[in-house]
């Protein structure tokens, strides 16, 4: 006989039902007469989580979730709807799409683990969010080059140097870059993608230099054809992201960093969709008339472009991870209470 098993998978086998092994708890628990016994009762049971990471974690999760269930006198079908919703978002997802991603991204979730986990000190480059777009596959980029083929959008030339905190070069550090074209598109949004384009990968020079010929990016909007973008339309919020060049950073002994840059001048600036912009990436792009000098940076069409000059200044692994338990260790205290519980 065929019978369901756990979560719907199909037995071939009869078997008993058997529970996961764990015994009941060895402490007495009212019945769940009222809200408040439900929450505290939980809070009894998970304080028997072993690792205690996870039991601060889910203390937290446990206090903040409840007290959003009764602060809003969440409804049951407002509660069902919110069921549906995250099912959706997680049966929207593919190989090439992450909803669920982009839902974090949108309640500025992402943004705020990445500030949380690259906090910076002494006038080292902020972090800014990976995005979706990023992929592995980008060509080599000699100094000066283009990441971007003729015809993807106006011409711009990037440049500046990988430097200590200190003002000391990083020679030969691995500078991947990502953008997107005139149309607000990455390359792996179109079709008949057959190479990588408006993505590169260069080194530094031994000064810790760096420069390429790119496009100017375009502001463009993250999928709105999904359960995110409804939400979106809910709060009446839009779905755009203000224009921007991706830059990751690896250097040995130092911090990765993943970063973009923001030209000023965006309508979208201070209302990004997903949080990612910061004052400090924030950048001026100078507007270079000069036909001889556009030719001589190795445009083909001459003319004009626009000059995004902006050093990078990296943290080391060991700064890093002295700034990221001072970070720590200041969260923690504000939750000794709960962590003793």
């Amino acid at each position: 006989m065929t019978v369901l098993g756990d979560f719907g998978h199909t037995q071939d086998t009869v078997k008993a039902a058997v529970s996961n092994g764990i015994p009941p708890p060895s402490f007495e628990m009212p019945l769940p007469d009222s809200p408040e016994i439900i929450t505290a009762n939980l809070l009894k049971l998970v304080g028997q989580t072993p690792n205690p990471r996870l039991k601060f974690i889910y203390q937290v999760l446990v206090k903040h979730i409840h007290a959003f269930v009764k602060e809003t006198n969440l409804s049951t079908d407002e509660w069902m709807a919110a069921i549906e919703f995250l099912t959706r978002t997680g049966q929207t997802c593919t190989p090439l799409r992450q909803e669920m991603i982009l839902l974090s991204d949108v309640l500025g979730v992402s943004a705020l683990v990445d500030s949380l986990n690259n906090p910076v000190a002494g006038g080292a480059t902020e972090n800014s969010v990976l995005g979706p777009f990023y992929t592995d596959d980008a060509e080599d980029v000699d100094m000066g080059e283009s990441i971007a083929s003729e015809g993807k959008g106006d011409y711009m030339y990037v440049e500046g140097r990988i430097l200590t905190t200190e003002g000391k070069p990083v020679p030969n550090a691995t500078i991947e870059t990502w953008e997107t074209d005139h149309n607000g598109f990455y390359d792996t949004q179109y079709a008949d993608r057959s190479h990588p384009d408006c993505r590169g990968r260069l080194h530094t020079g031994e000064d810790g230099s760096f420069g390429y010929r790119a496009v100017v990016p375009c502001a463009y909007p993250i999928p709105g054809d999904g359960p995110v973008g409804e939400l979106l339309l809910s709060m009446g919020r839009h779905n755009m992201r203000p224009n921007h060049l991706h830059m990751m950073v690896e250097a040995p002994g130092f911090h990765k960093l993943v970063t973009a840059f923001y030209p000023d001048g965006c309508d979208y600036l201070r209302s990004d969709a997903v949080f990612g912009v910061k004052k400090s990436l924030v950048v001026n792009m100078e507007q270079v008339d000069d036909d001889t000098e556009a030719r001589k940076r190795g445009f083909p069409r001459g003319g004009s472009f626009k000059l995004l000059k902006h050093d990078i200044i990296l943290l080391t692994e060991e700064q890093s991870n002295a700034i990221r338990q001072q970070v720590i260790g200041e969260i923690e205290e504000l939750y000794t209470p709960i962590k003793k519980a």
